[in-house]
């Protein structure tokens, strides 16, 4: 279990994310931490050779990697660590596990926009009881408005799970009911710099638009439920799972080894083991 004393949140905090549905943490991560996942990701040819992308309804095409296991490397070290892991845990009142981790490869100019949606609008249907899950979304590169930041509807988490349909290949949430939410609740645009983090609930409606500019917006998303919340089935996410939770200065140590060894070593989880999607159907299932 971990330790919430290590990174603990104030009340003023927790307070912010049980009403907006929501928490965005500053320098989370210093520059040299952040580089190290940086130039692991856009380094990675595994990484990039099982990235998927569908239709986003809108002209332009998603395009990212997903896994079920945190690992070893650079990635895990960031998804293990109690920075993380610790706030989870404050934010879930319970002990989180990793449901699974994303990169999102929005490249300048091509990468595509993301609809309005719930994630729980999609692990609802893998036995997932409540929507008791929190994701951490860690910026790679900056996240503008013109790149395609993410923006949220604050409060929404608080409408309950809403149908999805598809829209594109992606599903999304029912359109009419998401404008009649973005009506009375209002709608943010979360720029970020690299380091930052947003922790956001699983019933938040979020949403991005196309990167139509210069500028790459690459993120890595991982996701967590409680343990109390262990899904009732077997689907391609895991059940619960006791995270072995790192400190903090274990993200440097493990990228400067990386960076030391081979390229190789800067390779992706074994995909026969934690390559839980190769397609959006996967996803939005």
């Amino acid at each position: 279990m971990p330790s919430p004393a290590n990174n603990s949140l104030s009340d003023s905090q927790l307070q912010q994310y049980h009403d907006a549905g929501f928490l965005l943490q500053r320098n989370l991560f210093d520059a040299e931490e952040i580089g190290f996942l940086r130039q692991a990701a856009k380094q990675d040819r595994q990484l990039d050779q099982h990235a998927f992308g569908r239709n986003d309804g809108e002209g332009g095409s998603i395009r990212l990697s997903l896994w079920n296991h945190p690992g070893h490397g650079i990635y895990g070290a960031f998804a293990r660590c109690h920075r993380i892991v610790d706030t989870a845990s404050a934010l879930l009142r319970d002990e989180p596990y990793h449901y699974h981790s994303k990169m999102i490869m929005k490249d300048a100019k091509v990468g595509g926009a993301w609809a309005w949606h719930q994630d729980y609008g999609y692990w609802y249907a893998n036995a997932v009881l409540t929507p008791n899950l929190v994701s951490a979304f860690i910026a790679v590169d900056p996240a503008t408005k013109q790149n395609g930041c993410l923006q949220v509807i604050e409060g929404s988490h608080h409408c309950g799970r809403i149908n999805h349909q598809l829209t594109g290949d992606q599903a999304g949430a029912d359109p009419q009911r998401v404008a009649a939410i973005a009506e009375r609740m209002p709608l943010k645009f979360i720029e970020m710099e690299p380091g930052d983090v947003l922790f956001f609930h699983s019933n938040l409606l979020h949403r991005s638009d196309q990167n139509r500019s210069d500028h790459p917006r690459w993120s890595m998303i991982c996701c967590y439920n409680a343990k109390s919340n262990d899904p009732y089935e077997a689907s391609h996410h895991p059940n619960y799972t006791p995270l072995n939770v790192l400190a903090d200065d274990q993200i440097k140590q493990i990228g400067q080894q990386q960076t030391s060894d081979d390229h190789d070593s800067l390779s992706f989880l074994d995909p026969n083991h934690d390559a839980s999607a190769r397609s959006l159907d996967d996803v939005n299932r």
